[in-house]
């Protein structure tokens, strides 16, 4: 698969989820306190009430972080497993000037953050 195809593959199946199960997914994979972070919320119990069927929903600058979080942290997933995906969500990265990729989302640097996910993906496969 090229990387354009991964692109928009991932892209694509974010999209076609309700914001309640790409917010359930994000907080079993990452935990609620990192989804409250990148989404720029300082309720670190917000993240639950969004995955309820009857919850609040997030507003749309959350939801736009949410959206692009889930869909890097899928593509991560793919390639490289569940862990390192974690890992590199939390981690200082290089590529975002040694910023957390929760740091570089909340501020919406999202075509850095995608480059950044992208290095590690170009690495899997090159080595």
């Amino acid at each position: 698969m090229t990387v354009t195809t991964r692109v928009i593959a991932a892209h694509t199946r974010t999209i076609k989820l309700d914001i309640r199960e790409i917010t359930r997914r994000l907080n079993g994979s990452l935990g609620a306190t990192l989804v409250a972070s990148l989404s720029g919320t300082k309720d670190v119990k917000l993240p639950y009430r969004w995955a309820k069927a009857d919850g609040p929903a997030p507003k749309n600058e959350a939801m736009r972080r949410l959206q692009f979080a889930y869909e890097q942290w899928t593509k991560l997933a793919e390639v490289e497993g569940e862990h390192v995906a974690r890992a590199w969500f939390i981690g200082a990265n290089p590529w975002l000037d040694y910023d957390t990729p929760v740091t570089a989302i909340r501020e919406e640097r999202f075509k850095e953050a995608a480059t950044a996910v992208q290095a590690v993906i170009d690495d899997s496969f090159s080595g």
